[in-house]
């Protein structure tokens, strides 16, 4: 089961959060296509996307990622790259979502770009290795590390657990809900695909997430009055000019969202006290609002700055 808290403790940091940005060298974009939307189970918690290809091409993007990422979907990650399907050289975007199901938490990895499928499926054959069938899903084995991906055509592939990969594919097909079915999600969505790294968090890990950004400031009354009235939170990244990170909660009303505002910028001062010169001029750049219901939380550097900062104490403390 994946803990929200792994998830988010990036995002879980302000202006750190940036570092889950996974430091790509430009803008661009990772929107989703309609049948990686369909593979996503609708009781989504959250959902991950990068650009996959400017990762692969910032050795400081991938030192990063490997600090930061949570086990989970490292292991995801990884039995992909060692299937010998070429995803470093073929994938665009790559997805990681979370979602409930079964009783529990299962994840789910989703890849786009142009891949090789008759040849992927020609080596198959010549390792005999051979598919288990759901309706018209052959699902291939990935080594032994025991992950499983199934192909739903020319530019998806769908892979993870054998339990979790069933249930996208049962979205995919319409035996179960899917994200499209999502309202929330899907208007959350269209307010950030357009960024180069991009999540939206349902309302369960958007409270965890915001109960790991306030530390002991979550024991406070005042956290309890706004907890309950959290809806949901999305992120984004983008590099055109430098970093810049933003932000935002969805509370149920004006108020709420002023008052998180504030638990958050006392937060912000409590570190401050403490950090270094350049952990100070981090969270200086930082900005912290609220406005019409919606808790913002925006940050800007340099590229050099930001590089500095992941080296700080606090940073390493956050990451661990």
């Amino acid at each position: 089961m994946i803990h929200m808290k792994n998830l988010n403790k990036l995002a879980a940091s302000l202006a750190l959060t940036a570092t889950l940005s996974l430091a790509a060298p430009a803008a661009h974009a990772a929107a989703l296509g309609n049948d990686a939307k369909a593979s996503i189970p609708r009781d989504v918690q959250q959902v991950i996307v990068v650009d996959y290809r400017a990762m692969q091409n910032s050795p400081a993007a991938m030192a990063l990622k490997d600090r930061v990422l949570p086990p989970e979907l490292k292991r995801l990650e990884s039995a992909l790259r060692n299937s010998g399907l070429q995803v470093d050289q073929d994938a665009e975007t790559l997805t990681f979502a979370s979602f409930r199901a079964n009783g529990g938490t299962q994840t789910v990895g989703i890849a786009e770009g142009q891949f090789h499928t008759g040849k992927i499926m020609a080596d198959f054959a010549k390792k005999k290795i051979k598919p288990q069938m759901l309706r018209n899903n052959a699902i291939y084995p990935l080594g032994s590390v025991g992950m499983s991906v199934a192909f739903l055509n020319q530019t998806t592939m769908v892979f993870g657990d054998r339990a979790a990969l069933r249930s996208a594919l049962d979205a995919r097909d319409g035996v179960t809900g899917n994200f499209l079915d999502n309202g929330d999600m899907v208007s959350e969505m269209k307010t950030v695909d357009k960024k180069a790294v991009w999540s939206l968090l349902d309302q369960q890990g958007t409270q965890t997430m915001m109960r790991t950004v306030l530390g002991q400031a979550a024991q406070l009354a005042d956290y309890d009055t706004v907890k309950d009235r959290m809806r949901s939170s999305r992120y984004t990244m983008d590099f055109a000019n430098g970093v810049k990170f933003d932000m935002a909660v969805v509370m149920s009303d004006t108020l709420t969202a002023a008052t998180a505002a504030t638990l958050l910028k006392g937060v912000e001062m409590v570190r401050a006290n403490s950090a270094t010169p350049l952990e100070k001029s981090a969270l200086d750049s930082t900005t912290i609002d609220s406005n019409s219901g919606v808790l913002t939380v925006e940050y800007a550097s340099s590229d050099s700055q930001f590089a500095s900062l992941l080296r700080s104490p606090l940073f390493q403390s956050v990451v661990k």
